[in-house]
């Protein structure tokens, strides 16, 4: 009545499906994390940033077993994107490291992120008006979303 499937099923698994190496969950936890802390360090470098960057550097030379290459290659971009670009690579490295249970490279994430939020809300507040010798205007409240 109907003709027998002559093809193997995509849900059979392959003959020799054990001939290459896997890596485990926490192998690829830690080489996520150290691209993320590479990229971080890159941006970190462009910044001038020199301490953060060493301790970043430590972090993924511990991931990766060897030290960071670390070179000036400079963008051009305007210092409060660079702030905002590593604000991004820290709170993709603090959710990396929070899975992975890494509590020093959570901490050290979370703290180059404060200072990134800091350096962004420095670089856009005008400066106090006895700097400037005017009057200015109060800056508007800051109101999240969500928040009552």
């Amino acid at each position: 009545m109907y003709e027998p499937i002559r093809t193997k099923s995509v849900h059979t698994p392959a003959d020799h499906a054990d001939d290459f190496p896997h890596r485990s969950r926490e192998e690829e936890l830690d080489i996520q994390l150290a691209g993320h802390l590479a990229a971080l360090l890159a941006v970190t470098d462009e910044l001038g940033l020199g301490e953060a960057g060493d301790r970043i550097a430590e972090q993924v030379a511990r991931l990766r077993g060897a030290p960071p290459a670390r070179h000036a290659g400079l963008t051009d971009a305007a210092p409060h994107t660079l702030h905002r670009r590593a604000h991004a690579l820290a709170g993709r490295a603090l959710v990396v490291a929070a899975s992975r249970a890494d509590t020093a490279a959570a901490i050290l994430a979370a703290e180059r992120m404060d200072a990134h939020t800091a350096a962004m809300a420095a670089a856009t507040t005008p400066p106090p008006a006895a700097a400037t010798g005017t009057t200015a205007p109060a800056p508007a409240p800051v109101r999240l979303v969500g928040a009552l």
